[in-house]
């Protein structure tokens, strides 16, 4: 029997560590992603309308989603703490993963024991909070963690698995959540989506980032070289890194493109529901189960063939196909309105479109990680995200004046326009380029020291 324990406690310590093992990887970072997704499920959509089902005000729920939304915007500022302080003996990123996955179960399981929530807004915005800021939080160290372990060629399946997998946790979390609310209410709908969410810690608690790293604080293991490496010293290091890495001309490139990117993005997931209510008179719930119904179908294309296609043909190349059939595909639904009448012929249009924008996002992202400096992967990453944060906050912004200025054929026309400047300015990319200039920073780096 003591044998057996032996065995049994050596091969637990001898998994195969993230770094050794790509389907290890792989299943690592979808149940990352998938537990991201969870928690955004609920607080960005199933509890705002759970709200609304139960008499609350449009100002009070979009408060609620502020709040959860809110930490977002901290994650530039979190970024460099992860590049510059970690625990290396456990990993690089692997130690903020875990703080991040401890705070997101813990976050959503105090939400779940909000007493009366209804008559308690002050006290669920907190928790929502809370929930958004560790989620927030494991997003930067999971994406993070993916730059620092999978290998370039391999990237590109792996955006597609996580984002995938993010679409489905978001979309499963909300089918089963909101069935749960309205059969078991709040606390058990939402303690029951927690366990997917605990169970889900298991993946960083037993697997390691690289070989011979110990699993715990208290357990044996050091530090690999490759971390060691790799780590920053200094805040000044960090800072001098990320200047130089983002301030690449091809990184300046793909920065623009990110932002044009996600503003036409967000310019078209902030218009649809306006168009389909009020252009067509659709009720939101039809909306939601058009849209939601499309969301899912484009998760799975994205997570089955969107990384497949970019390994297979090249990130550019199928990047500039997507982005030429969006063009083709939102000119076509504007000279189209004698079709909209049609509910067939719109949710045709929203399956495409969300398939086609999974499939942008991945390849996008894809590239976005290529080109990060390792050293100062999850601030550079994070960057790059900002941008298009911001670009996303623009393209919701611009949709009032301009429908105020043209009907609704030519304000479609409007995310056309945007994604055709996005794939100009992509012909202007460079990938060689930005390897060979990210090599010659690591080499001069190299001998300065």
């Amino acid at each position: 029997m003591t044998q057996l324990i032996v065995i049994t406690k050596k091969q637990n310590n001898n998994l195969p560590a993230l770094s050794e093992n790509a389907f290890i990887r792989y299943i690592n970072f979808i149940a990352l992603y998938v537990a991201q997704g969870i928690p955004e499920g609920m607080a960005f959509y199933g509890i705002p309308a759970w709200l609304a089902m139960n008499g609350k005000t449009a100002g009070e729920i979009a408060s609620f989603v502020a709040i959860v939304g809110l930490p977002w915007s901290f994650k530039i500022i979190v970024a460099p703490l992860m590049d510059r302080f970690t625990f290396l003996s456990m990993g690089r990123k692997r130690p903020w993963v875990l703080f991040g996955q401890l705070g997101l179960m813990g976050s959503f399981i105090a939400m779940a024991l909000v007493p009366d929530p209804l008559n308690n807004l002050n006290l669920l915005m907190l928790a929502g909070f809370a929930v958004g800021f560790f989620g927030s939080f494991q997003d930067v160290a999971t994406d993070g963690m993916a730059i620092d372990i999978i290998p370039i060629n391999q990237q590109a399946r792996a955006n597609g698995l996580m984002w995938g997998a993010k679409i489905m946790g978001i979309s499963g979390s909300l089918a089963l959540g909101s069935l749960l609310l309205n059969q078991y209410g709040y606390m058990t709908s939402i303690l029951m989506l927690s366990i997917a969410v605990c169970l889900i810690m298991l993946f960083p608690l037993f697997l390691r980032e690289r070989p011979n790293e110990k699993l715990l604080p208290w357990t044996a293991g050091s530090a690999s070289p490759e971390s060691k490496n790799l780590q920053l010293k200094s805040w000044s290091e960090i800072v001098k890194s990320l200047w130089s890495a983002f301030s690449l001309n091809s990184s300046l490139l793909l920065a623009l493109i990110i932002f044009v990117s996600q503003g036409a993005f967000n310019f078209m997931g902030t218009f649809l529901p306006i168009f389909t209510v009020k252009a067509l008179n659709w009720t939101d719930l039809e909306y939601s189960k058009f849209f939601s119904t499309a969301s899912l179908i484009g998760g799975i294309g994205g997570m089955l063939l969107g990384g497949i296609l970019i390994e297979k043909y090249g990130k550019i190349r199928m990047l500039n196909f997507y982005y030429f059939l969006l063009i083709v595909l939102t000119l076509s639904l504007s000279l189209s309105s004698v079709y909209w009448e049609k509910f067939l012929f719109i949710g045709g249009f929203m399956i495409l479109y969300q398939t086609l924008y999974v499939f942008a996002c991945v390849g996008i992202f894809s590239v976005a990680m290529e080109f990060c400096w390792k050293k100062v992967s999850a601030s550079q990453f994070t960057l790059y995200m900002t941008v298009g944060n911001l670009g996303r906050l623009c393209g919701a912004k611009i949709i009032g004046p301009i429908k105020e200025q043209f009907d609704w054929n030519h304000t479609i026309l409007t995310f056309s326009i945007l994604i055709a400047i996005a794939w100009i300015v992509m012909q202007f990319l460079d990938v060689t380029n930005q390897m060979r200039d990210i090599e010659l920073l690591e080499i001069k780096e190299n001998q300065g020291n």
